[in-house]
């Protein structure tokens, strides 16, 4: 069922919400957990300046267009947490962020606290020993970063990182997640290529039924890949690279889409940043590889995608800069009160939010 929310719209700096997320907004487990679906999350429309729409996730196809595209990423999530020690015997859990150019990695070390896990400070360059399976050797703080380190790592039996923590790793938690799950349960319906930390969750409620409704509508879907790193970022902190790759059949698809009259969706944030490092200044996009740390605001928009479907993001997260490339604050403003009202949940097992553009949305069409 669809209705259209009587919530008005309020003028709020997006990248200054304000709010404080209660547990009660937090999404605790898969809803599978609780005998749920996938695709039975909740999903909060915006479109232009219209008013919030509800709905349920199944209910996407219902927003899109027959010769639409969604561009959904590929990547795969790795089991990136590993236990570990510090040279004075402290226990520590070390993230592993992914490979840097020139094959060095970036990591975080947080330490145990309360069933979960938080932000360790590391003064200097240390040797960490991985219980006996590995070193991890801190190298330098990652630009102006005060958790994240440039490292590099030996293992034992001298595999590469990815066979190390499938072997050895778990899927990262944090303390919103209260119990530790597989990790099928952060892979999405689009994983092939292993590669990220963390789930791209944008498309964790799709499921094939869905994929195949929306592909029954006349609605294309097209793959990239973009390994995403660990998540919340200091506020004072840039983007770190991620690799990415755009192949070229999913360029052409673009491009056709958009000479068509259709729209461009991007499933989730990760999509749009790999998009932005490969749109030129007239909208096309490239097929293109390596690492982006492009940071998408409404000053830097992307016009090579019309729509953007993603989960809801804390206050302080550099994410909700982005959508303002999407929509005017405003909308926004009304959007997250709207959702904050309707008790939707946040973070990787939560609801969605779809953001399409509009002539009057105050954003570039």
């Amino acid at each position: 069922m669809i209705e259209t929310t009587n919530t008005p719209h309020v003028t709020l700096s997006v990248a200054s919400l304000g709010f404080v997320l209660d547990p009660e907004h937090e999404a605790h487990q898969p809803p599978e957990a609780a005998g749920g679906r996938r695709d039975q999350v909740r999903l909060l429309v915006s479109d232009g300046d219209a008013m919030p729409v509800h709905a349920r996730f199944t209910s996407l196809g219902e927003f899109l267009r027959a010769g639409d595209l969604v561009v959904v990423n590929t990547s795969a999530t790795v089991p990136a947490a590993v236990d570990a020690r510090l040279p004075d015997g402290d226990p520590v859990v070390v993230h592993f962020s992914g490979e840097l150019p020139g094959g060095m990695l970036l990591v975080e070390v947080r330490q145990p606290a309360h069933g979960a896990t938080v932000p360790r400070v590391i003064d200097e360059p240390v040797e960490i020993d991985l219980l006996g399976l590995g070193t991890v050797r801190l190298h330098a703080r990652f630009a102006d970063s005060k958790r994240l380190w440039i490292a590099t790592a030996t293992f034992a039996g001298d595999v590469g990182v990815l066979d190390f923590l499938d072997a050895h790793g778990r899927p990262i938690r944090y303390r919103h997640v209260p119990r530790e799950w597989p990790i099928e349960a952060y892979q999405t319906v689009f994983a092939r290529e292993p590669g990220s930390v963390e789930m791209p969750s944008a498309a964790r409620p799709f499921s094939t039924e869905l994929v195949t409704d929306l592909v029954g509508r006349g609605v294309g879907v097209a793959p990239l890949v973009l390994h995403t790193g660990v998540s919340s970022l200091e506020g004072d902190e840039r983007p770190y690279p991620e690799r990415y790759s755009v192949p070229r059949a999913t360029a052409t698809a673009i491009g056709a889409t958009r000479q068509n009259g259709g729209r461009v969706i991007a499933i989730g944030t990760t999509v749009v940043r790999a998009l932005a490092t490969v749109t030129d200044e007239r909208g096309i996009v490239h097929p293109g590889s390596g690492w982006t740390d492009l940071m998408v605001t409404a000053d830097t928009p992307v016009e090579s995608v019309d729509g953007l479907l993603t989960g809801w993001h804390e206050p302080e997260s550099t994410h909700l800069l982005m959508l303002e490339s999407f929509a005017a604050r405003d909308v926004l403003g009304a959007a997250y009160a709207a959702a904050l009202d309707g008790g939707y949940l946040w973070h990787e097992f939560g609801d969605s939010h779809l953001i399409l553009r509009g002539a009057a949305s105050g954003v570039p069409a």
